[in-house]
């Protein structure tokens, strides 16, 4: 039982990692797109909404789909002043206590919420309010559910992890802060 356990948590910490390095690749597109939208309104007199809603869109995928690996990976803000001198024991507590009473019911709330919403933005196809503009809102909206389900799993992999550290009592953390 506790290989299924450690196998589940392994495989959803390899997806998310996985996926934490793919989406950090809109960093380089935010950048790049940024310096061409200066250049051409700097340089050439030219605004473009639709280069600057692309910026706003790969902006908020980023934080959003890079949500999971940074709990991955431990870097989340917390109050490392205590947390990070404590016992992986007590760790493992807060983990799980953290996990069960706010990660898993906000973003299980987020996810409920948020459904009917991207539901029906998908009915019509949303698109921006600018005539120029991106006419893929719809996908946009659907990164808040996409959020919601990798942070959970990530939940579940930590709360696995807590756990098995309470039982084993290993000497040091398995997957906290490992890139």
């Amino acid at each position: 039982m506790i290989f299924i356990l450690q196998k589940i948590a392994s495989k959803i910490d390899q997806f998310n990692r996985s996926f934490g390095h793919m989406i950090a690749y809109l960093t380089l597109g935010i950048v790049l797109i940024q310096f061409i939208v200066v250049l051409l309104r700097y340089i050439f007199g030219v605004g473009s909404i639709f280069l600057q809603e692309s910026i706003l869109y790969q902006h908020a995928t980023l934080f959003m789909l890079g949500a999971a690996y940074t709990l991955l990976v431990d870097g989340h803000v917390r109050l490392d002043i205590f947390y990070r001198d404590i016992d992986l024991r007590l760790k493992s507590v807060i983990n799980i206590m953290g996990v069960i009473f706010f990660l898993i019911p906000t973003c299980v709330v987020i996810g409920l919420y948020s459904f009917p919403y991207v539901q029906q933005s998908w009915r019509v196809f949303e698109s921006s309010k600018e005539t120029s503009g991106l006419p893929i809102v719809y996908l946009l909206k659907t990164v808040i559910l996409i959020f919601s389900i990798l942070l959970v799993l990530q939940g579940l992999s930590l709360l696995i992890t807590s756990f098995l550290n309470l039982w084993d009592r290993p000497k040091k953390s398995p997957n906290i802060g490992i890139n």
